[in-house]
């Protein structure tokens, strides 16, 4: 039996769990060992509970047992999270988590803690959940060259977005409904301010260059200015919402965001809908490829960090391969970066927005039940020249155009 440690008994923790004692028997067809927690970490008080003999607050009774191969961190969040997956590396017992925040932040440094001690550090359910993905861009991509990136990766605003979109509810109150069903915590501002969406995609941006693409060089914007208005253009028009992380490589021009755009609904990503992800990867020889599935709960993470789990169990050195070194490559500056763009203006500002747009509206988008805007779209331009442009204009509001 590979004896393991669960660190943090949290949502995403007692999950792992069930999956590895529910799910034995098809564990051991690839662990024949079979895989069993001794051990939990938490400082709660869980007597009473059919596990209560298992949950510790001390972490040297984990780190001093021979016994222990493998733990999986779903603390959240980089402390203590990072200290203690550091002295579980370092002491020779491969790692797993969900924690994206934790990666973002310190991924290649872990990674080199891990080979330089003989073990792994695995994270395939810190970006879409029980969504294969990290494993696919580690090994059986790595033979081509991806150009791009686009995923729905975040299943609370994809939520909120499907539901303005197919039920006509404004944005407040399908956000009060998020948090009362628990897709969105008290504070939603991780998910519908774009920044668990912004770690994520900066993960796999890291993936694709194979160098560390870090969040604080991103431009990230939320959904909390989409209104039900844009659902009415975009639907007239063959379009819908949704919240995207875009990594896209030219050369080795890299650029990197996160924002809602206009999303053809012919297209492969629109449909994930409801909490559901979906990823859109393009490489050079096999073209798209797309990941879907439920991309956060309990059970889909806990069963890809169980995944891990028996990767670095059967193999303890699985991570050493993992195309990601600790060069910083900044992308782009935001302002070069070229899109197409949905605008709003008051109808009485007609004149004046294509006047200063003149050349670069490409079509025109104003709906009769809407008399009061104007609406266009923007041929491509750089995000610097659409400011200054729009900086001209009394502009009510603008969505990029995927």
């Amino acid at each position: 039996m590979i004896c393991a440690a669960i660190f943090g008994f949290g949502n995403i923790g007692s999950g792992v769990l069930d999956v590895i004692e529910n799910n034995q028997h098809e564990i051991r067809k690839t662990l024949p060992e079979g895989l069993y927690v001794k051990y939990i970490l938490d400082i709660r008080d869980f007597s009473g509970t059919p596990y209560a003999d298992r949950v510790v607050s001390d972490i040297d009774i984990i780190l001093n047992d021979p016994e222990i191969k493998v733990v999986c961190e779903t603390m959240g969040g980089k402390e203590p999270a990072f200290t203690f997956s550091r002295k579980a590396l370092e002491k020779g017992i491969s790692v797993c988590t969900s924690n994206k925040e934790l990666v973002e932040a310190y991924g290649p440094q872990l990674l080199k803690i891990a080979k330089e001690n003989g073990c792994s550090y695995l994270f395939e359910a810190s970006v879409g959940g029980g969504i294969p993905l990290i494993a696919p861009l580690n090994n059986c991509l790595r033979q081509d060259r991806i150009l791009y990136i686009a995923g729905i990766l975040n299943g609370t605003t994809n939520y909120i977005l499907d539901r303005m979109e197919s039920e006509g509810v404004d944005y407040e109150p399908v956000l009060k409904d998020a948090m009362n069903l628990g897709y969105a915590e008290r504070n939603p501002e991780a998910d519908i301010g774009g920044h668990d969406t912004g770690r994520k995609i900066s993960i796999l941006s890291s993936l694709m260059t194979g160098k560390w693409v870090r969040y604080e060089n991103m431009y990230v914007e939320g959904i909390s200015k989409i209104t039900q208005r844009d659902f009415q253009y975009a639907s007239a028009h063959g379009y819908s919402v949704r919240l995207l992380g875009v990594s896209r490589r030219d050369g080795e021009a890299l650029s990197v965001m996160t924002a809602p755009f206009l999303l053809p609904q012919v297209h492969p990503l629109h449909a994930a809908r409801g909490v559901f992800n979906a990823v859109l990867v393009n490489g050079n020889k096999v073209d798209n490829l797309l990941f879907s599935g439920r991309g956060a709960g309990k059970l889909p993470t806990g069963s890809a960090v169980v995944s891990d789990m028996i990767t670095a169990a059967t193999d303890p050195t699985s991570s050493h391969h993992i195309n990601w070194s600790d060069e910083v490559v900044i992308p782009e500056p935001q302002d070069e970066c070229e899109n197409r763009f949905f605008v709003k203006v008051s109808a009485g500002s007609r004149e004046k927005a294509e006047q200063v747009f003149n050349g670069q509206i490409d079509e025109i988008w104003s709906l009769e039940e809407i008399p009061d805007e104007f609406a266009f779209t923007t041929v491509a331009m750089t995000e610097s020249d659409f400011a200054k442009k729009a900086a001209m204009i009394e502009m009510i509001g603008r969505i990029r155009i995927f």
